[in-house]
Protein backbone atom coordinates (compact mmCIF):
# COMPACT_ATOMS: atom_id res chain seq x y z
CA UNK A 1 0.00 0.00 0.00
CA UNK A 2 2.84 2.30 0.86
CA UNK A 3 4.43 1.68 -2.54
CA UNK A 4 1.22 2.65 -4.32
CA UNK A 5 1.02 5.95 -2.44
CA UNK A 6 4.68 6.66 -3.21
CA UNK A 7 4.11 6.07 -6.91
CA UNK A 8 1.10 8.40 -6.92
CA UNK A 9 3.14 11.06 -5.09
CA UNK A 10 5.88 10.62 -7.74
CA UNK A 11 3.32 11.20 -10.52
CA UNK A 12 2.04 14.32 -8.75
CA UNK A 13 5.62 15.56 -8.49
CA UNK A 14 6.17 14.93 -12.20
CA UNK A 15 3.00 16.84 -13.06
CA UNK A 16 4.19 19.80 -10.97
CA UNK A 17 7.70 19.58 -12.46
CA UNK A 18 6.33 19.65 -15.98
CA UNK A 19 4.38 22.73 -15.01
CA UNK A 20 1.15 21.49 -16.56
CA UNK A 21 -1.22 24.37 -16.84
CA UNK A 22 -4.55 23.85 -15.14
CA UNK A 23 -6.29 26.14 -17.59
CA UNK A 24 -5.76 23.70 -20.48
CA UNK A 25 -7.96 20.64 -21.01
CA UNK A 26 -5.09 18.16 -20.70
CA UNK A 27 -3.80 19.80 -17.54
CA UNK A 28 -7.18 19.70 -15.83
CA UNK A 29 -7.75 16.05 -16.81
CA UNK A 30 -4.31 14.95 -15.61
CA UNK A 31 -4.70 16.96 -12.41
CA UNK A 32 -8.09 15.38 -11.66
CA UNK A 33 -6.78 11.89 -12.47
CA UNK A 34 -3.96 12.39 -9.96
CA UNK A 35 -6.43 13.63 -7.30
CA UNK A 36 -8.71 10.63 -7.94
CA UNK A 37 -5.73 8.24 -7.78
CA UNK A 38 -4.71 9.73 -4.45
CA UNK A 39 -8.25 9.40 -3.04
CA UNK A 40 -8.47 5.81 -4.31
CA UNK A 41 -5.19 4.96 -2.61
CA UNK A 42 -6.50 6.40 0.69
CA UNK A 43 -9.76 4.40 0.39
CA UNK A 44 -7.85 1.24 -0.51
CA UNK A 45 -5.61 1.70 2.50
CA UNK A 46 -8.66 2.10 4.77
CA UNK A 47 -10.34 -0.99 3.27
CA UNK A 48 -7.16 -2.97 3.69
CA UNK A 49 -7.00 -2.05 7.39
CA UNK A 50 -10.67 -2.96 7.92
CA UNK A 51 -10.09 -6.27 6.12
CA UNK A 52 -7.17 -7.07 8.41
CA UNK A 53 -9.32 -6.32 11.48
CA UNK A 54 -12.11 -8.56 10.15
CA UNK A 55 -9.64 -11.38 9.53
CA UNK A 56 -8.44 -11.13 13.13
CA UNK A 57 -12.02 -11.12 14.43
CA UNK A 58 -13.02 -14.06 12.22
CA UNK A 59 -9.99 -16.00 13.38
CA UNK A 60 -10.96 -15.42 17.03
CA UNK A 61 -14.57 -16.48 16.35
CA UNK A 62 -13.37 -19.58 14.51
CA UNK A 63 -11.12 -20.50 17.41
CA UNK A 64 -13.95 -20.03 19.93
CA UNK A 65 -16.32 -22.08 17.77
CA UNK A 66 -13.73 -24.84 17.53
CA UNK A 67 -13.45 -24.94 21.32
CA UNK A 68 -17.25 -25.11 21.68
CA UNK A 69 -17.47 -27.92 19.11
CA UNK A 70 -14.74 -29.84 20.92
CA UNK A 71 -16.53 -29.43 24.24
CA UNK A 72 -19.87 -30.53 22.79
CA UNK A 73 -18.81 -33.39 20.53
CA UNK A 74 -16.11 -34.83 22.78
CA UNK A 75 -18.50 -35.33 25.69
CA UNK A 76 -20.43 -37.97 23.76
CA UNK A 77 -23.70 -36.70 25.21
CA UNK A 78 -25.03 -35.82 21.78
CA UNK A 79 -25.18 -39.55 20.94
CA UNK A 80 -27.33 -40.29 23.96
CA UNK A 81 -29.72 -37.46 23.14
CA UNK A 82 -30.57 -38.99 19.78
CA UNK A 83 -31.85 -42.15 21.44
CA UNK A 84 -34.07 -40.34 23.95
CA UNK A 85 -36.54 -38.90 21.44
CA UNK A 86 -39.79 -40.54 20.34
CA UNK A 87 -41.20 -39.87 16.88
CA UNK A 88 -44.97 -39.79 16.30
CA UNK A 89 -46.87 -38.87 13.13
CA UNK A 90 -49.73 -36.41 13.58
CA UNK A 91 -53.02 -38.02 12.46
CA UNK A 92 -54.39 -34.67 11.23
CA UNK A 93 -51.58 -33.04 9.24
CA UNK A 94 -49.02 -35.86 8.96
CA UNK A 95 -46.27 -33.76 10.56
CA UNK A 96 -43.59 -35.73 12.42
CA UNK A 97 -43.58 -34.80 16.12
CA UNK A 98 -40.56 -35.53 18.31
CA UNK A 99 -40.58 -35.50 22.10
CA UNK A 100 -38.28 -36.64 24.85
CA UNK A 101 -38.88 -40.04 26.37
CA UNK A 102 -38.29 -38.47 29.80
CA UNK A 103 -41.53 -36.49 29.38
CA UNK A 104 -43.45 -39.74 29.95
CA UNK A 105 -41.75 -40.51 33.28
CA UNK A 106 -43.90 -38.12 35.32
CA UNK A 107 -46.06 -40.42 37.45
CA UNK A 108 -49.52 -39.36 38.54
CA UNK A 109 -49.85 -36.70 35.86
CA UNK A 110 -51.39 -36.82 32.45
CA UNK A 111 -48.96 -35.85 29.72
CA UNK A 112 -50.38 -34.76 26.37
CA UNK A 113 -48.10 -34.14 23.41
CA UNK A 114 -49.58 -31.83 20.78
CA UNK A 115 -48.56 -31.25 17.19
CA UNK A 116 -46.78 -27.88 16.90
CA UNK A 117 -48.17 -27.51 13.39
CA UNK A 118 -51.93 -27.99 13.95
CA UNK A 119 -52.34 -28.41 17.75
CA UNK A 120 -53.84 -31.93 17.62
CA UNK A 121 -53.01 -34.24 20.53
CA UNK A 122 -50.69 -36.89 19.08
CA UNK A 123 -49.85 -38.75 22.30
CA UNK A 124 -51.43 -38.92 25.75
CA UNK A 125 -50.61 -40.80 28.97
CA UNK A 126 -54.14 -40.34 30.30
CA UNK A 127 -54.87 -43.25 32.68
CA UNK A 128 -58.67 -43.00 32.33
CA UNK A 129 -58.51 -44.53 28.85
CA UNK A 130 -56.94 -47.72 30.24
CA UNK A 131 -59.64 -48.07 32.90
CA UNK A 132 -62.46 -47.60 30.37
CA UNK A 133 -60.98 -50.28 28.15
CA UNK A 134 -60.99 -52.83 30.98
CA UNK A 135 -64.58 -51.93 31.95
CA UNK A 136 -65.75 -52.51 28.37
CA UNK A 137 -64.14 -55.95 28.31
CA UNK A 138 -65.78 -56.96 31.61
CA UNK A 139 -69.22 -55.87 30.36
CA UNK A 140 -68.79 -57.88 27.13
CA UNK A 141 -67.86 -61.01 29.10
CA UNK A 142 -70.91 -60.60 31.36
CA UNK A 143 -73.15 -60.30 28.31
CA UNK A 144 -71.68 -63.46 26.83
CA UNK A 145 -72.26 -65.36 30.03
CA UNK A 146 -75.87 -64.17 30.21
CA UNK A 147 -76.56 -65.34 26.67
CA UNK A 148 -75.14 -68.78 27.40
CA UNK A 149 -77.24 -69.07 30.58
CA UNK A 150 -80.50 -68.38 28.72
CA UNK A 151 -80.08 -71.43 26.49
Amino acid sequence: MRELKERIAYLQGLAEGLELKQDTGEGRILGEILVILSEMADELEQLSEEHRELEEYLSAVDESLGELEDDYYNDGEYLEDEEEYIEVDCPECGEKVYFEEDALDEEGTTVEITCPNCGTIVFSTEEDDDIDLYEDIDEEEDECIEIEDEK
